[in-house]
C-alpha cells in the first residue's frame, strides 16, 4: 500500500516529516530550558508559567491557530518583525506549519523532560561537585546523561504530536498543496472528495504507522529508563 502512493501523496509524507523534524529541533532547547526552570526553579509565578506552558493542551487547536494569526501573521508583531528583519514569512508557508506543530508539541516535550529531571538523584550531582566538577561539567557528565531517556522520549512524543497536528495548522498556515498540506490536512482534503476513500485509507495507514512507531519507541525508552534506575539502585 505504501508503494502505491502517488507523487503528490509522497510529497505530503515528505512535507509532514520535514515539518515535524523542524518543529522538534526548534522545540528541544526551549523545552529543556522550560523543564529545567519548572523542575529546579523556585520563584513567584512558577504555577502561572506551568499553566501557560501546558495551555495548548487544553485550548481548542483552532484557538491556538487564531492566536498565532494575531501574533505571527503578516500584521502581527512577531510576524512583522521576522518578515522585516529576516525576510522570514510564516503565514501560508511550511514554516508556519512547523511553528504550529512546535507550539502544540511543546507541552508534551516539557512534561517528559521535567519528569526526567525531577527523578535525577541530586546527591550524585552533589558528589560530582564535591570531587571538583564545576556546574557545567556536572551537568554534562551527571545530570544530562541521567535525564537523557526523558529527553529522547520528549523528542519522540513531540514528533508524534507534530505528525498529527491539524487544527492550529489549518487555521494559521492554511491547506496549500505542496506548501502546508501535511498528512492530517491531506486526509481531510481527501474526505471532501467523492470517491476519495482509497486516498484516505493510504494516507491514514501512513499516519498510523508513523505515530505508532513513535509511541513504541517512547515506551521502549521509558522501560529502558526504569530498568536502568532499578539497576542503579541495586
Amino acid at each position: 500500500m505504501i508503494l502505491a502512493l502517488s507523487p503528490e501523496e509522497w510529497q505530503v509524507v515528505v512535507l509532514s516529516l520535514k515539518v515535524s523534524v523542524v518543529a522538534i529541533l526548534a522545540d528541544l532547547p526551549i523545552a529543556f530550558a522550560l523543564a529545567w526552570v519548572l523542575a529546579r526553579g523556585r520563584f513567584t509565578g512558577k504555577v502561572l508559567l506551568d499553566a501557560l506552558v501546558h495551555l495548548p493542551l487544553v485550548l481548542p487547536p483552532v484557538v491556538t491557530g487564531w492566536i498565532l494569526l494575531l501574533t505571527c501573521g503578516s500584521n502581527g508583531p512577531i510576524g512583522r518583525f521576522l518578515l522585516d528583519t529576516f525576510d522570514l514569512g510564516l503565514i501560508f508557508r511550511w514554516t508556519g506549519a512547523a511553528l504550529a506543530a512546535a507550539i502544540m508539541a511543546l507541552p508534551l516535550m516539557v512534561r517528559a523532560i521535567r519528569l526526567s529531571l525531577e527523578e535525577v538523584d541530586r546527591r550524585l550531582e552533589s558528589a560530582a561537585r564535591t570531587l571538583g566538577a564545576g556546574p557545567w561539567r556536572t551537568f554534562a557528565s551527571v545530570t544530562l546523561p541521567l535525564a537523557m531517556p526523558g529527553v529522547m522520549a520528549a523528542i519522540v512524543l513531540g514528533f508524534a504530536r507534530s505528525i498529527g497536528e491539524f487544527g492550529a495548522t489549518i487555521t494559521f498556515a492554511s491547506n496549500i498543496p505542496g506548501e502546508t498540506r501535511t498528512l492530517p490536512l491531506a486526509i481531510y482534503t481527501a474526505l471532501q472528495i467523492p470517491g476519495g476513500e482509497s486516498d484516505v485509507a493510504r494516507l491514514a495507514v501512513i499516519s498510523v504507522l508513523l505515530s505508532l512507531a513513535a509511541l513504541v519507541v517512547s515506551e521502549m525508552l521509558t522501560r529502558r529508563s526504569g530498568q536502568g534506575k532499578a539497576g542503579h539502585a541495586l
